[in-house]
């Protein structure tokens, strides 16, 4: 598991770990992990060019004693002054110890300095800044483009928390996180400023129960995945409905029917106006014609890709016993209240789209705040949603947050929601929690999307035949 905590967890944990240790010895461990990864990236550090924006915050320390520490090593350092007069003291000396040059950011020669520079280290910001870079400093950092830019704990501009980026932040390529990741680096928009994220241990002390976010690694998943046994036949492996497609879209029911038959239960029972196209796909699937309530046993349901505006299957739907994933058309048709009334788990999935519209706001203000978004929509519908992107987000009522990074550009395709929504669904149906069931079935299909698309266009059939491979993968190890 990928854990991830706020500033002002991590700021507690630091104040604890130095008031054990000597003075100026957590600054010094995190310079050193942090030059490590320079050198790495420079490969020959001897000869090159490195250019420090500094700040006046902790992190701007941090890389004046990185800065010194490559310049011992025989690269060129120039240090950018910020704030000259509240830099940190002990990280210039070292720096100007080491024979580092040091530059006044209001200077002309600054730019030119950074431009011609082969690496650039940010060290504006720290964890705790807040809005974008102001007009000086975000002139420095376009003066970088030729370089490699690695960010100090969090790239400037960006916030910790939420991974918002409100104005100018800078593009890193890789960034160098101390002591824990921070939700900002795992989060969209944040995370793709991050680039590659690099976590340097400090050996804080963090409790597992004041973490922010996680995300799940290949054992987490594979650990969750159901798995028959002996014993087993369809319903002990489970029987997931879908109630999916309309005559206008019947492909979405082949889709949802795709995603449902490779994710582990043990049938697929589909009702609606789509069934033959469903069973010329898939002779498999057990279809009807409905209603739901009469269309035989089934431990979880999906409804809505493609449903059109048959409210009646979905209040149908809503109202059974077991597990529910609402998507697509039923987010537009189902009332707020006759979720938060269900007893059992309730799974939605959104795009930021249909978040949006759930939430009564603009598109933008979801995909700028994408960690809010998810909350308030899980505490409102007093369900689990799975609000989907380039990083899914899964979040529960009680605010508990799991964020998902496989996937591809690739799966921004017609469909690939609809297999999603089948998959999920039938990973609630073989046993796994609301929470699970999103978490794994996000992971296993964005990382069929890769395996599928392998950096060519894919559909979301394709989608759906790689997750076997996904799975297998999974299991593997990776």
């Amino acid at each position: 598991m990928r854990d991830a905590y706020g500033v002002e967890t991590v700021r507690a944990a630091e104040l604890e770990l130095m008031a054990r240790g000597p003075a100026g010895a957590l600054m010094q461990r995190a310079a050193a992990g942090l030059a490590a990864e320079c050198a790495q990236l420079l490969g020959k550090v001897y000869g090159s060019r490195v250019a420090l924006l500094v700040g006046s915050g902790d992190n701007g320390g941090d890389a004046l004693y990185a800065g010194a520490r490559l310049a011992r090593r025989g690269a060129g350092v120039s240090a950018v002054l910020l704030a000259p007069e509240r830099t940190h003291a002990g990280g210039l000396a070292a720096l100007r110890a080491a024979g580092g040059v040091v530059v006044d950011g209001a200077a002309d020669r600054a730019e030119d300095v950074v431009a011609r520079a082969r690496l650039v280290v940010d060290g504006i910001v720290g964890i705790g800044g807040r809005g974008g870079l102001r007009e000086r400093a975000a002139g420095l950092v376009a003066a970088a483009r030729d370089a490699l830019v690695v960010a100090v704990d969090l790239p400037s501009g960006v916030d910790a928390d939420t991974g918002e980026v409100h104005g100018e932040a800078v593009r890193a390529d890789v960034t160098v996180t101390f002591g824990a990741y921070k939700p900002g680096l795992l989060i969209d928009p944040g995370r793709e400023y991050a680039g590659a994220v690099r976590l340097v241990g400090l050996g804080l002390e963090l409790a597992e129960r004041e973490r922010a976010l996680e995300a799940l690694q290949y054992v987490d998943v594979a650990g969750l995945l159901p798995l028959p046994s002996g014993e087993s036949d369809k319903y002990r492996r489970g029987v997931v409905g879908v109630v999916a497609g309309s005559a206008r879209y019947p492909g979405a029911a082949v889709l949802c029917v795709a995603g449902a038959l490779r994710g582990g239960a043990g049938a697929v029972r589909y009702v609606g106006p789509a069934a033959d196209a469903v069973i010329a796909r898939f002779p498999e699937a057990l279809v009807s014609a409905g209603p739901p309530s009469k269309a035989g046993r089934v431990q979880a349901w999906v409804v809505g890709p493609g449903l059109g505006d048959d409210e009646e299957r979905l209040r149908d739907v809503v109202g059974a016993e077991v597990p529910v994933l609402i998507d697509a058309d039923g987010l537009r048709l189902v009332a707020e209240r006759a979720v938060r009334e269900r007893r059992a788990p309730t799974l939605l999935t959104p795009h930021a789209g249909e978040a949006a519209a759930l939430l009564g706001v603009a598109r933008e203000e979801v995909e700028a705040a994408r960690l809010s978004a998810v909350r308030e929509l899980a505490g409102r519908f007093g369900a689990t949603v799975l609000l989907k992107g380039s990083t899914t987000l899964v979040g529960t009522a009680e605010g508990a947050v799991r964020v998902n990074a496989t996937g591809t550009p690739w799966l921004a395709t017609a469909g690939s929601g609809d297999v999603l929504s089948g998959l999920a669904g039938s990973l609630l149906a073989a046993g796994l929690g609301a929470r699970d069931a999103g978490s794994v079935g996000a992971y296993l299909h964005g990382l069929a999307a890769r395996h599928a698309a392998d950096g060519a266009p894919v559909a979301a059939q394709d989608v759906a035949d790689a997750i076997p491979v996904a799975w297998r993968d999974v299991r593997r190890g990776g």
